[in-house]
C-alpha cells in the first residue's frame, strides 16, 4: 500500500501542477470573455429558468430541475464539508479565494459543457438520451478525435470509483463512527441497500430522489450555517479580510496551522474547488444531456446554477464557519474540522454536520452511478450496465473500510486525468458554444421586437 500511496503522490503532483490549473482557470476565463460574462449577467435568467414549468417540454427522460438537482446530487457532497476544510488547513484561509475564483469561471465552463451535451447528445436503442463529452466529442469533432472521447469514459468509468463511490461511502463511515458509534461495516451495509434499491430505477428513479433531497439538505445546511455566522457576525469583516490577505501573501505557521506559501492556497483552492463543483470535469453535462429540452441554452443558464449553488454558497458557509471560529488553527482536518467549527457556536452542530455530509454523500454515490454508468456504456455498450451497477455497489463497503488519506490521494488524482480529455474539447468546441449562444440572443431580441 504504501508503493501504490508514494506512485499516487507522484502523478498527483504531475497532474495537478501548473499546467491543470492554467488549463483549468484559463478555460474558464477564456469562456467567460469570450461569452462576454453572460454566464455571471444571466445568473437571475437561470434562476427563473429553472422553476419555469412551460419550458419542460422536449425529448429527454428527466425535467430540466431534475437534471440540475441530480448534477448537484454528485456536486455537494463531502467536498463541501471535508474538501473545504482539507484545503483551508493545507492552503491556509486563502484557498476559499481560489475556491471563489475557480467557481466565478467556472459557471463559464459548466455552461459550455451543458450547451454542448445537449446539441451533441444521441438516442440509445431503448430511447434513452446520451450525453456528455464522450458525445460531443465524437458528433462535434469527429472520428479523428474519437481517441479523446474514449479516453475520456475510460478516466470517467474509474474516477467515479473514487470521487463518487469510495471517498463517499469513507466519509459517511467516518462521520457515523465518530458521531454516533456506529461500525463501519453497518454503514456500509446499509448504504448496499438503500443504493442498490435505487440503481434498480435508473435515472428517473435516481433523478426523483435527487430532487426532493438535495433542496432539502442544501436549505437544511445552510440554513444552520447561517445561524452559525450570524451569532458571530461582528467576525464576518475580518474574516473577509484575512481571506483576501491570505491569497495573495504567505500565511506563518500558528497554534495548529503548519503556515502555508500562496502556491498551496492556489493549488488547494483551485483543486478542491473543482473537486467540490466538478467544473471542468465533463460529469455534470451527462446529466444534463437527459433534461427534457431542445434548447442547449436554456440548459446551459440552468446547468451553471450548480457551480453558483455548490461553491459560492454552500462551500462559503463551511468555509467561513471554520476560519470564524479559528478552529483552523485546532490542528484537526477534514469533517472533523467542520464539526468542532459548528459546535463550538453551536451545540449539536457537530451532529447536524454528520447527517448533512451522510446525505450529501449519499446522494453524491447516487448521482456519480449514473456518470459512471454512461461513460461504461460509451466503451463496453448497455450489456455492461449491469456488471457495472454490482461493481459499483460492491466498492461501497471497500471504500467505507480504506484509509480516508489515500482514497482522498486517488480521488484527487483521478479528477485530474478526468478532466484532461474533456478541457481540451471545451477549448476546441467553444466556437459551436459562442456561434449557439449568439444565435440564441439575436432569436430572443427578434421576439422582442
Amino acid at each position: 500500500m504504501e508503493l501504490i500511496t508514494s506512485w499516487l503522490s507522484a502523478i498527483n503532483g504531475v497532474v495537478w501542477g501548473v499546467p491543470m490549473l492554467i488549463g483549468i482557470l484559463g478555460i474558464g476565463i477564456f469562456l467567460q470573455i469570450r461569452l462576454a460574462f453572460l454566464p455571471i449577467r444571466k445568473l437571475g435568467t437561470g434562476f427563473r429558468l429553472l422553476f419555469e414549468r412551460n419550458h419542460n417540454r422536449g425529448e429527454g427522460q428527466i425535467s430540466p430541475f431534475n437534471a440540475l438537482m441530480t448534477a448537484l446530487s454528485a456536486t455537494i457532497g463531502t467536498g463541501n464539508i471535508a474538501g473545504v476544510a482539507t484545503a483551508v488547513v493545507m492552503g491556509g484561509p486563502g484557498a476559499l479565494f481560489w475556491m471563489w475564483m475557480t467557481a466565478l469561471v467556472g459557471m463559464a465552463t459548466k455552461y459550455a459543457e451543458a450547451v454542448l451535451a445537449v446539441r451533441f447528445r444521441e438516442q440509445d436503442a431503448n430511447g434513452n438520451h446520451l450525453g456528455g463529452p464522450m458525445y460531443y466529442i465524437k458528433h462535434g469533432l469527429g472520428a479523428k478525435w474519437m481517441w479523446l472521447g474514449t479516453l475520456f469514459a475510460f478516466f470517467g468509468s474509474i474516477a467515479g470509483f473514487g470521487i463518487g463511490n469510495t471517498v463517499q461511502a469513507n466519509s459517511i463511515a467516518d462521520a457515523m463512527s465518530s458521531n454516533f458509534g456506529v461500525s463501519h461495516w453497518v454503514t456500509a451495509a446499509i448504504l448496499v441497500v438503500l443504493v442498490g434499491a435505487v440503481l434498480i430505477g435508473g435515472i428517473k428513479r435516481i433523478s426523483d430522489v435527487a430532487g426532493k433531497l438535495v433542496p432539502v439538505m442544501t436549505v437544511g445546511y445552510f440554513g444552520a450555517g447561517i445561524i452559525v455566522l450570524g451569532l458571530n457576525v461582528s467576525a464576518i469583516p475580518a474574516a473577509f479580510e484575512l481571506i483576501i490577505t491570505s491569497a495573495f501573501t504567505p500565511v506563518a505557521a500558528q497554534g495548529g496551522f503548519a503556515g502555508a506559501a500562496v502556491w498551496a492556497a492556489i493549488r488547494f483552492g483551485v483543486a478542491r474547488g473543482v473537486f467540490s463543483n466538478e467544473a471542468g470535469l465533463g460529469s455534470a453535462p451527462i446529466a444534463h444531456a437527459a433534461a427534457k429540452t431542445q434548447n442547449p441554452i436554456r440548459q446551459g443558464l440552468i446547468a451553471m446554477l450548480g457551480t453558483f449553488i455548490d461553491t459560492i454558497i454552500v462551500c462559503s458557509v463551511t468555509g467561513l464557519t471554520i476560519i470564524i471560529s479559528g478552529q483552523w488553527l485546532s490542528g484537526e482536518t477534514g469533517a472533523t474540522l467542520t464539526s468542532v467549527a459548528f459546535s463550538s457556536t453551536l451545540p449539536g452542530g457537530n451532529y447536524i454536520v454528520a447527517i448533512a455530509l451522510a446525505i450529501f454523500a449519499f446522494t453524491t454515490i447516487l448521482g456519480w452511478s449514473f456518470y459512471g454508468e454512461k461513460c461504461i456504456q460509451f466503451l463496453a455498450g448497455p450489456k455492461s450496465v449491469i456488471p457495472f451497477r454490482i461493481a459499483w455497489i460492491i466498492a461501497l463497503p471497500i471504500g467505507a473500510t480504506q484509509s480516508l488519506d489515500f482514497v482522498w490521494l486517488l480521488a484527487d488524482t483521478l479528477n485530474a486525468m478526468m478532466a484532461i480529455p474533456n478541457l481540451i474539447a471545451l477549448a476546441l468546441l467553444s466556437p459551436v458554444v459562442y456561434r449557439l449562444t449568439r444565435d440564441h440572443i439575436q432569436d430572443v431580441n427578434a421576439a422582442a421586437i
